[in-house]
């Protein structure tokens, strides 16, 4: 191009004035005449256009009208779908300025309100449920497919306010889903999180993630497209194509400031460097053979109770066309349908009352009637002299009298429970305080005081009194105390030597469960330092050597004997189902005419319930049948219902008990002369998935199976039925039980010893010590709470941890919300975290339940994800019927609900504060890092994570709300791993860098960019100098206490008990005059 043709136009860049001969460059038309000069103008038509004379006009236009309005509907029903498909999830359409990630809690709403956010709510309004509108990491996107929120005046989805159209489509998917799941069994093996998730449907979720997935591009060939992208940019500047360029802030991950974590390993010095890193100790499993026949039958349960439980739910799903309530003629009629809500009993603030149900002395103030030959023609004083321990009272006593601690055998139904207590108080032990008598369960501790009060002829609660957990029936006038062992373990809290008792009679402690193995050790001290205090430990096993033993060699004092003596029958062959086959033992012994009540052992609640049911159902279907009351008997049973099982049936009708392994020990039901046994228990295991104990079904030990045999010949002989072979027997059971101390999480156990007082947990007196390695790991776990300090001592945090029954992670997690304003939200999600699954998928309608799971994702967190079922749950009034619709366990909700109820009274017992978040639910997810932040994991790759401690890789599961996402955080905390085809984190929240460094300096700092490797040295070895400094303080301040003790005992210690031929270390040695004898 010439200078002349240059100086043509101003414009340069508009490369006006090209001679069109010219070639090359950029040929662009030139532009119109400038304004003021002649041109052609448009004008517009005057006057009505000509129409059609056969009116093809009007058609058109109708037509293009009737295509317009389908269009349109059709793209307004639909919008959502083609939205999603069309535009990737992440995209970078929303701009806006990128927010200071300085550690802080921010609340990740304060963003600008998107144009869709109207299609769905006000966003003036405040949420009510957890959204997932904007964060850092999200990108300051929101979500799409967000639950609706429920108002207030619309609880429930209203189908009349849809178009007919639409309504015929609603009700149509109505039809479809049928209501056929399977309510939680609680207890049974395999009902973790992702035990039940089908594995096609995992596959389907990880092959459209790798779909997702763009091919990585490597650091270089990023450079290289950007600087292509800047040489193009400058090229059109140049050329002038355009005058200027926007440079728009890109919100990419590679250009996002990530936080960088650095990992420590700091010990605290009262380990002493004897921590051992290993993997999480599996929990004992109480099986002797887990491949035998009896175990596999516990953990697949029974077909019988699944069976009725499918049956129930088919007939509450089926559409019941006989009513009314919810069809068009029932609208007209008016009639309205009713919810199905929960039911249960509360309180006057509407929370569950979960204490209706045990209070036990407004049922008991009625005298049991005698029901058994025996107890008819004998007196109470006649019934008393006829027990076996009767017989050798004086002798009892005498030992008693002259020694401390005496371990006491006796079999089953000789007396021990119900007559030691009264022969201390006739010998005159009451003058000088109580004395106590601990029961494993609270219903041995209702009856037996109850049978006490009656054989002394006085009022239940004034000289004899019973004390379980919420309810307390004793006086100052009681003198005989019965009590669980958890009560008595609390008031060695408040007063560590008991000066209250004079005797304190420790019953069924062949039971072993965690309070009595506890207080074993507690009570050796609490002797040895009050010599008027008198200990009796009573068991029903002849294995009591271990107890004297433990006790330093004390006599061991055994009452011979039985009462009655009792036959004993086998199943001849290996029973599949343990309920069917009990249902048939119970007709046939009804039916066979043999006398005396029955008693029959289940494992669980679903077990008696459907035990009852069928056999209720095959009684009436036959004629001319003896009438039998069946009264079931378990720990959650109404008080007034349980204390049915004591009083004499209506018309002197035959008995048939069925109960949980309560019924075993300390629980006389006059009248039982028959016994089957269906040879399984639930015991209370340490489960880590849900980090907290639970209860499983496992077979029984040869001991439980001679104490159910034992209820038989407590009133006459009788006669014991056992659903299990003898090689069974012999063979597949344990001797005894495992101990609860083995079997339970031991950080619970390492904190309540603290709160006791104990200074050497390795010293501590266990009857079965766990191994050291496990102690030293539970106490490193807590020290990394916060629950221990530097020096092994119990922190204030720690003091209040141990009044909560939870795993401690989730008791610090309680703890520290009302610290950082969110306890309300907090209670809720650890409320949740108490049952094993909230959602099911029932097979054939898989598809349908994950996207009604969906519909309550918060990609945020699954914990974020539980609250909102929940809140969602409790605006239905708590509806049962929402949660069939939903595909939610309303029996889980339900349980949910009552340990909600259960945690909020003892928030309000320690003066604690439940304050509600709002809408900041970036504090509620910063509240569950300070609780899990040893269990962090940082991005690896799309999907996958690894431990930041640990580096062992992670996984989200498929069934995670964070899974699929499309941007991953760069940290997650989570509960647990779950290993099955991979290593998966369970229950998973995305936490921010600052949050580990900030809640866990122990382990994580931030990396900064002027900090060198020296100085990162140099302050850690400055911290663990501290810590040194603080332990040797708190040593030398231990050792003056011990010192300042040992001088004040000095007088007493003083003072010798005469003990003839006892030759102790230094006493000089005199020798005899004269011949010695003689």
């Amino acid at each position: 191009m010439s200078a002349l043709d240059l100086d043509d136009d101003s414009s340069i860049h508009r490369l006006e004035g090209s001679q069109e001969k010219q070639q090359g460059g950029l040929i662009v038309m030139k532009k119109g005449p400038a304004p003021g000069t002649d041109q052609h103008q448009f004008k517009i038509p005057t006057g009505r256009p000509k129409s059609s004379n056969f009116g093809l006009d009007e058609l058109a236009k109708k037509k293009r009208r009737e295509k317009y309005e389908k269009e349109r509907s059709e793209r307004k029903r639909t919008w959502e779908a083609e939205y999603d498909s069309d535009r990737p999830k992440y995209d970078k359409s929303r701009r806006s300025s990128s927010r200071s990630r300085s550690g802080t809690s921010s609340s990740s709403r304060n963003g600008s309100s998107s144009s869709s956010g109207s299609r769905y709510r006000s966003n003036a309004t405040p949420l009510p449920t957890p959204s997932y509108m904007y964060n850092d990491w999200m990108k300051n996107q929101r979500r799409m497919k967000a639950t609706p929120q429920v108002h207030s005046e619309s609880r429930l989805f209203n189908p009349d306010t849809l178009s007919p159209e639409s309504k015929r489509e609603y009700e149509e998917e109505q039809k479809r889903l049928d209501r056929q799941w399977y309510s939680l069994d609680e207890g049974q093996e395999g009902e973790g999180v992702y035990e039940n998730t089908n594995d096609e449907y995992i596959k389907k979720k990880e092959k459209e993630l790798e779909i997702k997935k763009q091919k990585k591009m490597s650091a270089q060939q990023k450079q290289i497209g950007r600087d292509n992208e800047m040489w193009e940019v400058n090229r059109m500047l140049r050329s002038g194509m355009v005058q200027q360029v926007s440079l728009e802030e890109d919100f990419d991950e590679s250009a996002e400031a990530r936080v960088h974590i650095q990992v420590h390993n700091i010990l605290p010095p009262f380990l002493d460097g004897r921590i051992v890193f290993t993997k999480q100790p599996e929990p004992v499993i109480p099986v002797k053979d887990p491949s035998s026949d009896m175990a596999i039958v516990s953990r697949k349960g029974s077909m019988l109770v699944r069976r009725c439980r499918e049956q129930a739910e088919r007939k509450k799903g089926q559409k019941k066309h006989w009513e009314l309530a919810g069809t068009k003629l029932g609208d007209i009629m008016g009639i309205k349908k009713e919810e199905e809500r929960d039911t249960g009993p509360e309180t006057a603030e509407g929370e569950a009352d979960f204490k209706a149900g045990q209070r036990f002395a407004d049922h008991m103030s009625k005298k049991t009637d005698a029901v058994s030959e025996f107890a008819l023609k004998k007196s109470m004083k006649q019934q008393r002299q006829y027990l076996p321990i009767f017989a050798v009272r004086e002798e009892l006593l005498n030992i008693v009298r002259d020694n401390n601690i005496v371990i006491i055998v006796g079999e089953t139904g000789s007396g021990k429970t119900t007559q030691l207590t009264q022969y201390l108080h006739e010998d005159g032990y009451t003058s000088r305080g109580m004395v106590g008598c601990t029961q494993p369960r609270r219903v041995a501790a209702m009856s037996v005081s109850k049978r006490v009060s009656e054989e002394m002829d006085c009022e239940l609660g004034k000289l004899v009194g019973y004390s379980i957990r919420f309810e307390d029936c004793t006086s100052d006038k009681t003198l005989i105390k019965y009590m669980t062992d958890g009560i008595l373990l609390r008031e060695s809290l408040r007063d560590s030597d008991l000066d209250n008792y004079s005797a304190i009679i420790m019953d069924e402690a062949h039971e072993r469960s965690l309070n009595t193995d506890v207080l074993f050790g507690l009570l050796r001290d609490v002797v040895a330092r009050r010599n008027d205090l008198k200990l009796i430990v009573t068991s029903a096993t002849m294995d009591a050597t271990k107890f004297s033993t433990f006790f330093g060699n004390v006599p061991v004092f055994t009452i011979p004997g039985r009462t009655f003596p009792v036959e004993t029958f086998y199943s001849k062959n290996s029973v599949e189902d343990y309920v069917e086959a009990t249902v048939k033992q119970a007709l046939q012994v009804h039916l066979g005419g043999a006398p005396g009540d029955i008693l029959v052992f289940m494992p669980g609640q679903e077990d008696i319930e459907v035990t009852c049911e069928v056999i209720a159902e095959r009684l009436g279907q036959l004629d001319d049948a003896p009438q039998l009351a069946i009264l079931p008997i378990y720990s959650q049973l109404p008080s007034d219902l349980q204390a049915k099982i004591f009083q004499k049936a209506p018309g002197n009708v035959r008995k048939c008990v069925v109960a949980t392994n309560i019924a075993e020990t300390s629980l006389t039901v006059d009248g039982i002369q028959i016994v089957l046994d269906a040879g399984y228990c639930k015991l209370k295991v340490y489960n880590p998935k849900i980090g907290m104990d639970a209860l499983q079904i496992f077979p029984i030990s040869q001991a439980n199976a001679n104490q159910r045999s034992g209820r038989a010949g407590r009133t006459g002989p009788g006669l014991c039925y056992r659903m299990y072979t003898s090689r069974q027997y012999k063979e597949d059971l344990l001797t005894t039980s495992v101990p609860e101390i083995q079997r339970t999480n031991l950080a619970n156990v390492v904190l309540l010893l603290k709160s006791l007082g104990v200074q050497d947990l390795l010293q501590f007196h266990f009857m079965d010590p766990p191994p050291e390695d496990n102690i030293l790991n539970s106490m490193y776990q807590l020290w990394v709470l916060g629950a221990l300090d530097n020096t092994g001592q119990l922190t204030a945090l720690g003091r209040t941890m141990v009044e909560f029954p939870l795993d401690p992670a989730l008791s610090k997690m309680l703890i520290v919300s009302e610290q950082m304003g969110c306890s309300n939200e907090v209670l809720i999600i650890v409320s949740m975290l108490s049952v094993p699954a909230i959602f099911f998928r029932p097979k054939g309608r898989e598809d349908e339940a994950d996207a009604a799971r969906e519909k309550f994702a918060v990609p945020e967190s699954d914990h974020l994800t539980l609250l909102h079922v929940y809140q969602q749950w409790s605006k239905t009034q708590y509806s049962t019927t929402w949660c069939t619709q939903h595909f939610i366990h309303a029996k889980a909700m339900r349980k949910v609900r009552e340990v909600r109820a259960q945690l909020k009274e003892i928030i309000e017992q320690q003066k604690m504060k439940l304050i509600s978040s709002g809408t900041e639910w970036d504090i509620v997810r910063k509240c569950i890092c300070s609780a899990y932040f040893h269990h962090a994991a940082r991005l690896k790759g799309i999907g996958e994570y690894v431990n930041c401690r640990t580096g062992m890789p992670c996984h989200l599961h498929p069934t995670s709300a964070l899974y699929g996402m499309g941007f991953t955080p760069d940290y997650v905390v989570y509960h647990e791993l779950i290993m099955t085809s991979k290593e998966y984190m369970q229950c998973v929240t995305a936490v921010d860098g600052h949050w580990l460094a900030e809640l866990g300096p122990m382990f994580y700092s931030v990396k900064e960019s002027n900090e060198t490797r020296v100085d990162r040295k140099r302050n850690e070895m400055k911290r663990v100098d501290t810590m040194e400094e603080e332990m040797v303080r708190a040593q030398e301040k231990l050792k003056a206490r011990k010192e300042e003790e040992e001088a004040n005992q000095t007088p007493n210690a003083r003072k010798k008990i005469v003990t003839p031929g006892l030759k102790r270390a230094g006493t000089p040695y005199i020798k005899p005059k004269g011949k010695i004898g003689l």
